[in-house]
């Protein structure tokens, strides 16, 4: 499939939903892309060479390898995970290559009443490089709908993986994630969320093992709640090798929603460092922020920390912005988004401007 035709694939009304989720139609800032309506695999194609990108029941067949490391994340957790699915992706980007611009996955709620579930696979090989952008939205129709994405992602020695996920759903939407990332020596996982739209339920808490010498996991996550959705959201980081490092970093701003922020971090070797912190803005009388941070040792040579604040919209800086000419809910809009700044991501640039193009649209239509 060359470059562009996407949009065949594209019904009248799915572009701008698409879009909010990160989706480029026309391919020109992507590597590759994958989409996915309800049950059914749309496309899945790769532009540059190097780079598998399949429909996980394709790639089971033709890739001896996908059913090697189809489910063994979990086992090696000893958890079980939901065998129910249908549909998800297969990503593989071969070793030593560096894929500059990102590739993109859609998952799209299209029907009323859908139980979505998938099952995804990434495996970043030795040397490798990606930023790959998983986008989940739901159409008009798509009331009362359901998504479960079971992920496992595999980055081996040295290699580098920025995973941004943006959340576009709908506000009688249910979500609930499960994914496990292990990573080998010298490894990289940025794992970015963004979910700025309401939605009823999102559960999810995925779970890092730092298994290499000097591997890094980084747990970013940007959450706008409005009134009548859940985010029960957090991310768990297991130190087991030297050198091993984590951080998770949380913004959250309720505007009548309830959040808890879950972090936790387990130090079960030597010489590894921690860092968790999270903050929280309240923005009505009826939305609730609870940070829950955890660090877990029983060793001396650890290094753990971590930092916490919940605080409500204040009134003189509401007044202040007032009195250079912005309404009130012009000034909470330019508050909240000093608030949610998106340098947190850890981005190039023409993805970060993406991305605070879609905060920006966001953030206008909540106030």
């Amino acid at each position: 499939m060359s470059r562009g035709e996407i949009t065949k694939h594209i019904e009248a009304g799915e572009g701008e939903i698409l879009a909010s989720s990160g989706m480029d139609a026309t391919e020109k800032t992507r590597s590759g892309s994958f989409l996915q309506k309800d049950g059914q695999v749309s496309f899945s194609h790769s532009l540059i060479p190097g780079v598998d990108i399949l429909a996980i029941r394709e790639a089971l067949k033709s890739i001896p390898e996908a059913k090697e490391y189809y489910g063994s994340a979990f086992t090696s957790l000893k958890r079980e995970f939901p065998r129910d699915t249908e549909g998800g992706y297969f990503i593989r980007v071969k070793k030593g290559v560096n894929v500059e611009l990102p590739i993109q996955a859609c998952l799209f709620l299209k029907s009323q009443g859908f139980k979505q579930k998938v099952h995804n696979i990434v495996i970043i090989e030795e040397g490798a490089r990606v930023y790959l952008i998983t986008g989940c939205s739901a159409s008009a129709a798509a009331k009362e709908g359901f998504h479960l994405g079971i992920s496992e992602f595999f980055v081996k020695k040295d290699a580098f993986l920025n995973f941004t996920m943006i959340h576009s759903w709908r506000e009688d939407v249910t979500v609930k994630p499960m994914s496990i990332s292990l990573l080998d020596q010298g490894a990289t996982f940025i794992s970015n969320y963004v979910c700025l739209k309401p939605v009823k339920e999102i559960v999810m808490y995925p779970t890092s093992v730092l298994s290499g010498k000097g591997s890094r996991a980084v747990y970013n996550s940007l959450i706008l709640s409005h009134p009548g959705s859940l985010h029960d959201v957090g991310s768990r980081a297991i130190l087991a090798a030297e050198d091993a490092h984590a951080e998770m970093i949380a913004r959250s701003v309720s505007l009548g929603g309830s959040v808890i922020n879950r972090a936790h971090i387990k130090a079960e070797f030597p010489r590894t460092k921690g860092h968790i912190e999270c903050r929280g803005l309240v923005m009505s009388e009826k939305g609730y922020i609870h940070a829950i941070p955890e660090m877990e040792s029983d060793l001396r040579d650890v290094d753990l920390s971590h930092e916490a604040a919940i605080g409500k919209l204040r009134r003189e800086e509401i007044e202040y912005l007032c009195s250079r000419g912005f309404s009130r809910d012009e000034a909470q809009s330019i508050i909240v988004r000093g608030f949610m700044d998106v340098n947190i991501l850890g981005l190039p640039d023409k993805l970060r401007g993406e991305i605070e193009k879609i905060e920006e649209r966001n953030l206008q239509s909540s106030f």
